[in-house]
């Protein structure tokens, strides 16, 4: 039995209530659509790790697992109505992989007291737990992973990049626009100057935008894209031959979808991440032993190890190891969303932790606290081999400019307490 029930099956699972499972979460995924190649990996990525743990753990501490998937095809309006008629299924937290989802769901999952975590995506300023008691985006956001580029960058320039020109390809919504305010104040801090080049949904037309990049040289171009706006943009980088090493996305810009396209003409291009790639962990033999090979994984069973596929899992992995943080905290296996929060807000992973999941060195070691709902803020450069067919760790992790970062979160998280009535504490 697969552990997911599409869309027309919600009704079902809402009269039935928690007879079909102890512990149910919610996949809002997008299968079809613009995106569809970028959330299907995720989102069976994500589905497989709680099969596995039903099929070789039965479940967490006991309570077998029960996930809700919602087709939201990355539309903002149906991902609030695929919140809205699963939020009574009991789901104990929401990832809409969205960040204009994000956006909408923040004040209504508030209001109902159900967690919703935006891994890497989405509000930055929810890293303030104080302000958004329910948001969690650990274990890196958006800015941090603008102040990682900016980083990989001064650190390819022996720390000097006064002067540099340095272009941002975004895919004109809220999720592109994240990265600018803090582009801007880095720019002041390191006097480089920035080149804003929007690209309107879905991405498929660019040429205006690389002919600017021809014609005014940036030394680095950095890219927050998604779908087929990024296959597009390798594709253009590779035309005008820009030397793809120069070339950086943000974390969901670099997935294999991205680059294999482009062929050899995609060699060398990097992109940011906050968990490692590949399937050499011992996790992936239980994947393909209690999951693949016993017919129950969510999709074909070909992505493990690509970089969503991997994705998906950390944000599962990240998920189960809350629940049983809620579990232990509040003495019961059966939790609620509520207990499901305070779960969120006292996790810890450390290596010691992730190793003994089949994980070791997967991602950096982060603690969430009341205050801080978004980790320490740690991310690595990968690069793409075109002739291995696979990406690769070419930086250890190393942590944000928080001197940039912090006063920025707390300005903006202050703002938004101010306009929502929301009185900040712990």
């Amino acid at each position: 039995m697969k552990f997911k029930l599409a869309t027309a099956a919600i009704a079902a699972v809402m009269a039935a209530g928690p007879a079909l499972a102890d512990l149910t979460f919610s996949a809002l995924s997008y299968r079809t659509g613009p995106y569809a190649a970028n959330g299907i990996p995720f989102a069976d990525g994500y589905i497989d790790y709680f099969t596995l743990l039903n099929e070789r753990d039965g479940g967490i501490n006991g309570e077998k697992v029960n996930i809700v998937e919602c087709e939201t095809g990355y539309n903002t309006e149906k991902g609030v109505e695929c919140y809205e008629s699963t939020k009574g299924s009991g789901a104990l937290v929401y990832q809409p992989l969205s960040t204009g989802i994000t956006y909408q769901l923040i004040p209504k999952v508030t209001s109902d007291n159900i967690p919703l975590h935006s891994m890497g995506y989405g509000r930055t300023s929810a890293k303030n737990g104080e302000v958004f008691r329910n948001i969690f985006n650990y274990p890196a956001n958006y800015w941090d992973g603008a102040s990682h580029a900016v980083t990989h960058i001064l650190d390819l320039n022996g720390g000097d990049i006064s002067g540099k020109k340095i272009a941002l390809v975004y895919h004109n919504s809220a999720y592109g626009k994240e990265p600018i305010r803090t582009l801007e104040e880095l720019a002041k801090k390191h006097g480089y100057e920035l080149t804003l080049l929007p690209v309107d949904h879905p991405g498929q037309e660019q040429k205006s935008q690389w002919l600017q990049i021809r014609r005014e040289k940036p030394d680095y171009v950095l890219m927050w894209g998604w779908g087929v706006m990024n296959q597009v943009a390798v594709q253009e980088a590779a035309n005008i031959r820009f030397p793809m090493e120069n070339f950086i996305g943000i974390w969901w810009s670099g997935s294999e979808n991205d680059v294999l396209p482009a062929g050899a003409g995609a060699n060398g291009y990097k992109a940011l991440t906050f968990h490692n790639l590949g399937d050499d962990y011992p996790v992936y033999a239980d994947l393909q032993k209690y999951v693949v090979d016993a017919g129950k994984a969510a999709g074909a069973g070909d992505q493990l190890g690509t970089a969503l596929y991997n994705r998906g899992m950390y944000a599962a992995m990240l998920a189960a190891e809350a629940a049983k943080t809620a579990q232990d905290l509040h003495g019961t296996t059966a939790i609620t969303p509520a207990m499901m929060r305070d779960g969120m807000e006292n996790l810890e992973m450390t290596e010691a932790k992730m190793a003994a999941l089949g994980l070791p060195k997967f991602g950096p070691e982060f603690k969430v606290t009341c205050e801080n709902h978004g980790g320490n803020g740690y991310g690595a450069v990968a690069q793409w081999d075109a002739d291995a067919g696979k990406w690769s760790l070419i930086t250890d992790y190393f942590q944000s400019d928080q001197e940039i970062l912090a006063p920025l979160v707390a300005e903006d998280s202050a703002a938004y307490a101010a306009e929502n009535g929301i009185e900040p504490g712990c």
